[in-house]
């Protein structure tokens, strides 16, 4: 790998200011003879890159896991708040795997693994996301079983089965395995209901847990085997 684009995968350096680094001599790689050069090539793996005397890491690609607060988009930009707001700039090319409503909360995955990403989306792989559901209404034992073995939501074919059950507040916890537009929502009004609450609390084998609303963290390396193995 050439030695700015390292700097760009690491310093979220743009190819001109890594250059401007280097000639200035704020870059050095350990073990290395002579002054660096942009276009020198080093081994992420093995060599030992400083900027300013801070050791570099290299990272193939990033997990991360951000409880999302309602009143940002899921989008990478855009001319309101956004998720990406949220998020430490570990990478230049982060983003939200799949989405959420602006008005809904909870769990979303961000990387910049993009073969991982379509992955997951794919409706071949049937991950599961599950979430939390305050309805206007109670929900009957008759609507739970609707939601169960598929509703008419408009389109062509019906929703693929579902896990649906109530939680010890009252609540509805309901487990896709596809993503429709704004589906929870529109599976609701099938059956006569309304979503007030919407909350997901799991994506895969990812659980939101504990993390704080609003916080971000980086996925641990048995979270991250386990979404390639989904």
């Amino acid at each position: 790998m050439r030695l700015d684009k390292y700097l760009g995968d690491t310093a979220l350096l743009t190819r001109k200011e890594a250059a401007e680094a280097i000639r200035r001599g704020r870059v050095t790689v350990e073990g290395a003879a002579g002054p660096c050069k942009p276009n020198q090539n080093i081994d992420p793996a093995s060599d030992v890159v400083l900027l300013d005397g801070e050791v570099l890491r290299y990272q193939t690609c990033h997990y991360l896991m951000l409880h999302k607060p309602a009143g940002f988009i899921t989008a990478t930009e855009g001319s309101t708040l956004t998720v990406m707001d949220l998020v430490p700039k570990v990478s230049k090319n982060l983003f939200p795997v799949g989405r959420l409503d602006k008005d809904t909360e909870g769990l979303l995955l961000i990387t910049d693994d993009g073969s991982l990403g379509h992955r997951l989306l794919s409706p071949k792989h049937h991950v599961g996301k599950t979430y939390e559901v305050h309805t206007r209404a109670p929900l009957s034992g008759e609507d739970l079983d609707r939601l169960r073995s598929g509703v008419d939501i408009g389109e062509k074919e019906l929703t693929l089965p579902a896990e649906a059950a109530m939680d010890g507040e009252g609540h509805l916890l309901l487990t896709l395995y596809e993503g429709r537009y704004h589906q929870v929502k529109r599976m609701l009004l099938a059956v006569g209901n309304e979503v007030v609450y919407l909350k997901r609390l799991s994506f895969g084998p990812l659980q939101l847990g504990d993390l704080t609303l609003g916080a971000c963290r980086e996925l641990t390396e048995e979270e991250a085997e386990a979404l390639r193995n989904a």
